[in-house]
């Protein structure tokens, strides 16, 4: 059957949203099971590369998408990826603050001796370095999806309080797809990524729809994570259950990582108040 893309516009949410997710498939499918095949000994690498093509692709169907379907040729403009000196400081302050409420989150915790601090290693500066480009690019991907492509596109069709809980679930669920004895066991973990995912799209319209404070909080969370974690900094002291200080050792799977994003939740949130739209 073929598609006019010209009459893709007054299509309803749902369906244009399934449209652009089945071209990004058929472009990415040809390429993904080789390398898959091609590297199947490496899963580090297999995802590595597999999702790179992917968002590679990702980005490359946005030109065509906005181009063909909405005539739009700055479509990065319009998802907020403006490359201003005011966009960037967004980014570097949304950096900061996420990595300062990681690290707050955890040194309370240590307070409470919940966690031990331990000796770094001599490998610290360059987990500091290799977490903070894992960080960028993982915000850069998911902001330019989440708050980019996907929040645009359900603001065509809703009010901002739908989009703005819509996107927020969304979220949570693609980061939750898991087999059904681990979405049980792991459940306190959806309504923080629901929360994040809220609070991410407030910090965006909160920051005149500019995506660099995106980026930066959820690079800065991600960030701060990566180097405590990957540079074994802290151990768990096992005095109270990990539904408070995270199953699994997540942080965001507990009460603990629930009240820090709820704070952050509602700092982002004083920044849109004064909007009155929701």
């Amino acid at each position: 059957m073929k598609v006019n893309f010209t009459t893709i516009e007054n299509y309803p949410a749902p369906l244009r949203l399934g449209i652009f997710i089945f071209c990004l498939l058929l472009l990415w499918l040809p390429l993904a099971i080789p390398l898959y095949l091609l590297l199947k000994d490496d899963p580090n690498l297999t995802t590595i590369v597999t999702m790179g093509v992917l968002y590679l692709e990702f980005v490359g169907l946005l030109f065509i998408w906005n181009k063909t379907v909405y005539n739009i040729s700055n479509w990065w403009q319009v998802y907020g990826l403006v490359f201003t000196r005011k966009n960037g400081i967004e980014l570097l302050n949304g950096l900061s603050i996420g990595l300062l409420f990681t690290f707050s989150l955890f040194g309370l915790e240590a307070i409470l001796g919940w966690v031990n601090f331990v000796q770094p290693s001599a490998s610290l500066i360059r987990i500091v370095f290799e977490g903070l480009l894992s960080a960028l690019a993982i915000g850069l991907a998911e902001e330019l999806f989440f708050r980019g492509w996907l929040l645009e596109e359900l603001k065509r069709d809703y009010s901002l309080k739908i989009v703005v809980f819509s996107n927020a679930i969304i979220f949570a669920t693609l980061h939750f797809l898991k087999p059904l004895e681990e979405i049980i066991r792991t459940f306190p973990q959806f309504p923080a990524l629901v929360l994040l995912g809220f609070t991410l799209v407030l910090a965006k319209w909160g920051q005149g729809n500019r995506l660099g404070i995106c980026i930066g909080l959820h690079g800065g969370l991600v960030w701060g994570y990566y180097i405590l974690n990957v540079g074994k900094l802290f151990n768990y002291t096992g005095k109270v259950s990990p539904i408070i200080t995270g199953i699994d050792n997540n942080p965001i799977a507990g009460v603990m990582g629930l009240i820090f994003l709820g704070i952050l939740s509602f700092l982002m949130s004083k920044k849109f108040q004064n909007t009155g739209k929701i």
